[in-house]
């Protein structure tokens, strides 16, 4: 009725339409905002099942009040396979969420799965093929090239149009990572041991068939048809220093003991 009114009149209409639209948009925004804050609850109840009521009480204000800037900023979710850097044998599925932290750089968090109670498994830097061939010789030991994860359809970014994944992929294809997991969850429930040097694949009959069956099925992909898809993106030469298991050997991480300075 207020809207009918307001068209009658033809000084009465601007004002009331606007305040229309006006009460509208706040509407709308408060119930988005109101949207998220259930999903958070939602989530945080979920998760916290079987934690002391304190405990929940404090996670759920803490997820409503404070803002996680790093984690905000984290716009990219890829998924891909690392095998443990002296073990072609040991793989293990891990989720990244990224953040393009320069132009030559990207830095991700890396979880068993996407989901609320994802356990957190490691950390990966993404550097340009320019960076990486300045790095030092022994530093380069420690990083694996992109071009064949890519190509292979093995790495993917669920939920993004082919298109616009194709253009993501056709710049990282020549990129190199360092990734380290703090959980060898292919192992143990628990976090035990220190960080592990990862690997990611160069070639054909390396990644688990079976691995990559599972992780489609439950993600709705299809690897072969990515492979398909990807078909066009020129594949770089590897440079020198990358990728150094290939060569039958290769470095690990350690635990020893040490003097203590002071």
């Amino acid at each position: 009725m207020a809207f009918t009114r307001g068209t009658q009149g033809g000084r009465g209409s601007g004002p009331g339409v606007a305040a229309s639209i006006g009460i509208g948009a706040a509407a709308g925004v408060t119930a988005a905002a109101g949207l998220l804050l259930g999903r958070k609850a939602a989530t945080v109840g979920r998760i916290g099942k079987g934690h002391p009521l304190k405990h929940r009480a404090l996670d759920l204000a803490a997820g409503s009040i404070q803002r996680k800037y790093p984690l905000e900023a984290m716009s990219t979710y890829l998924n891909g396979f690392h095998m443990y850097a002296d073990d072609t044998g040991r793989q293990v599925e891990a989720t990244h969420l990224c953040i393009h932290l320069q132009h030559d750089l990207h830095q991700c968090v890396i979880f068993d799965r996407n989901a609320p109670d994802a356990r957190l498994i490691g950390i990966e830097y993404i550097i340009s093929e320019e960076r990486f061939r300045a790095l030092p010789e022994d530093e380069k030991r420690l990083w694996h090239s992109h071009h064949y994860e890519v190509t292979s359809g093995i790495l993917t970014a669920p939920g993004i149009p082919d298109l616009a994944e194709h253009a993501y992929f056709e710049d990282l294809v020549t990129t190199y990572g360092k990734t380290f997991h703090t959980w060898q969850y292919d192992r143990d429930d628990f976090p035990y041991g220190i960080p592990r040097l990862m690997m990611g694949f160069t070639e054909d009959g390396q990644a688990s068939d079976d691995m990559i069956r599972a992780r489609d099925d439950r993600l709705g992909l299809s690897t072969a048809r990515k492979r398909e898809h990807r078909a066009d993106i020129p594949v770089p030469d590897v440079a020198p220093g990358a990728n150094a298991w290939e060569s039958g050997r290769t470095v690990q991480t350690r635990l020893e003991e040490t003097d203590f300075r002071r």
